[in-house]
């Protein structure tokens, strides 16, 4: 075949994979933990799409109520939002309480209403962004309490998204007398929230302790068993010789989780203070 008619159908060739490659939407996307960005992006889904995160919301007062604490599962399904939270910081409300949200998405303006709880309605409106599961989200905007013990409350909110946690885990434990011993191991996150809006937490840690050697947490729904809600931890680790409980929170910045510990059921029960540090699977 003459040289110019090789190379002619040698373009040819790779014009057509080309194109096919274009077309066939294949690749790394945007939402990939392992895609290549410059940042994280600020844009809310695409409609359609189902994002379920852990949310940590602050509130402050402009009439002189007292701030609140608002922890839970928000989910997004397209243009409709829906959420399993507790509100704790007020008499007014019971932190063992689940509070229901419900609302609406359109482009990244939110807003989100809740249930009735003895009588309070809270609503929230701002700016939403939850760009995917191992991407931060924050929630900028405004509140007001009608109804209850709360009525006329309102201010200012603030949210952030406690990305997943999971992988390893390591501790260190500082009795109440000043001794200390060390934990490490595996754990993992739920993807799904429960009804009470927490994420359970399953995994497998080994000791350097006398009084056991290994242990396995329980899977749990808030208020028990092993489970993060907002940036509470709870940790229930069943031994060979007792019960480890832990209650904790977590520095999202740092991935530490600090808090106090107790064992029961054994023959070295306990209490004292306790610091892990987990580290995702995403962590670079």
């Amino acid at each position: 075949m003459p040289q110019r008619l090789t190379w002619l159908v040698l373009l040819s060739a790779m014009m057509i994979a080309v194109a096919a490659l274009s077309g066939c939407g294949g690749g790394i996307t945007s939402g990939s933990p392992s895609a290549s960005t410059s940042g994280p992006t600020t844009n809310p889904p695409s409609p359609g799409v189902s994002v379920v995160s852990n949310w940590q919301l602050s509130t402050t007062s402009t009439v002189g109520g007292m701030p609140l604490t608002i922890a839970g599962s928000i989910s997004l399904s397209g243009s409709s939002v829906s959420g399993a939270v507790h509100i704790s910081g007020s008499n007014c409300f019971d932190r063992l309480t689940t509070v229901a949200l419900s609302g609406t998405l359109t482009g990244g303006s939110i807003s989100l209403t809740s249930a009735s709880v003895a009588g309070q309605v809270a609503s929230f409106t701002g700016t939403f962004s939850d760009p995917g599961t191992f991407q931060p989200g924050n929630f900028t905007g405004a509140y007001a309490i009608n109804g209850g013990c709360a009525n006329g409350d309102q201010g200012n909110v603030t949210g952030v998204k406690v990305l997943y946690i999971g992988n390893t885990l390591n501790g260190t434990f500082t009795t109440s007398g000043g001794g200390t011993f060390s934990g490490a191991g595996d754990m993992a996150q739920d993807a799904t929230n429960s009804n009470a809006g927490s994420f359970a937490i399953t995994g497998t840690l080994t000791f350097n302790t006398s009084c056991f050697s290994s242990g396995t947490m329980a899977s749990g729904t808030f208020p028990s068993g092993s489970f993060i809600l907002g940036t509470s931890v709870a940790f229930e680790i069943a031994t060979g010789n007792g019960t480890v409980v832990f209650l904790g929170t977590l520095n999202p910045a740092t991935g530490e989780i600090d808090g106090d510990y107790t064992i029961s059921g054994g023959t070295c029960n306990q209490t004292g203070t306790a610091a892990f540090v987990a580290s995702s699977p995403w962590d670079y």
